[in-house]
């Protein structure tokens, strides 16, 4: 049975420990809010980026002019898989979950006879993968100096991945990350970014599906161009849900910290107190004892 010097420490360590975690979870609670709204205000533009694809790659079809990135090699046997995870720990099963979301897909891949690259963004998912396939780790990206995401680290990244496509390097890339609903619900996602699917929906508005557009110079180029764009764009999006992610999660796990921690000071202080008493019952008797015996 711990001494009474013990549990006072204990109880003291846990004190000073649930101030760090409700400080913790207050700063997580003040980056979400702008981090929500720095990732609710990329949607609409990622989505009618798609939108904007969706259009022109109707128009020209699968003929000729139509870019590499989009066409792709015509072959799928190697996959480059981007997995996007935080910087930092302390935020639950947030980085876990889309570690194992990647790693359950390379799995699959390689039962199916194909070849698996892995493209790291952020040092915890680095950790996660190179336990198993850290011989398929071809590059990584850490962002742990970057205060504030912005478009110029999507870009960096997107231009790295079309190098890598035009040198030949894999036929097939996929995005994984996780998208942000709320704050304590993150779903774990992965999208093509090469070749390029327009995705998204043409548009439908009264009127728009029945319009002729002209493209100048040409819808090829226009795509050409807007390609690299979207998958930097792509890329940001997915940054962007990971940041509103890591800080919904790490608010929620140091809330559970703090309460763990006033649980266990409740139960720490109960116990000091029942053995401060006994203590004291235990002197009273043996000073009650020896006048008896006087």
């Amino acid at each position: 049975m711990p001494s009474l010097k013990d549990l006072k420490n204990r109880i003291a360590s846990v004190k000073a420990t649930q101030k760090i975690t409700k400080a913790m979870k207050m700063v997580a609670a003040a980056k979400l809010r702008r981090a929500q709204e720095a990732a609710e205000a990329a949607r609409p533009y990622s989505e009618r980026m798609n939108a904007v694809l969706a259009n022109i790659a109707q128009a020209v079809g699968s003929g000729e002019g139509v870019p590499r990135l989009m066409t792709g090699t015509g072959k799928d046997d190697v996959h480059l898989l981007v997995v996007c995870t935080a910087e930092r720990g302390l935020c639950g099963g947030f980085n876990s979950q889309i570690a194992r979301f990647a790693r359950d897909h390379a799995r699959r891949l390689l039962a199916e006879g194909k070849t698996v690259k892995i493209y790291c963004v952020g040092k915890k998912g680095y950790d996660s993968l190179r336990r198993e396939f850290a011989a398929l780790i071809v590059d990584r990206t850490e962002l742990r100096d970057v205060k504030r995401i912005g478009f110029e680290n999507a870009d960096a990244i997107g231009r790295k991945l079309i190098a890598m496509f035009d040198k030949g390097e894999f036929d097939v890339c996929t995005l994984f990350y996780s998208q942000f609903k709320s704050v304590i619900s993150q779903i774990p996602t992965a999208q093509q970014l090469i070749p390029a699917q327009a995705g998204g929906q043409a548009d439908t508005d009264t009127g728009a599906n029945t319009a002729i557009y002209d493209y100048e110079p040409d819808a090829g180029a226009i795509l050409a161009d807007l390609i690299p764009r979207n998958i930097s764009v792509q890329i940001f999006t997915a940054l962007l849900e990971n940041v509103a992610g890591e800080m919904g999660a790490k608010m929620s796990a140091m809330d559970n910290a703090t309460r763990n921690a006033g649980e266990m000071i409740n139960k720490l202080t109960l116990s000091y107190n029942r053995q401060r008493q006994a203590k004291i019952t235990t002197e009273l008797i043996e000073i009650i004892a020896g006048a008896e015996a006087l």
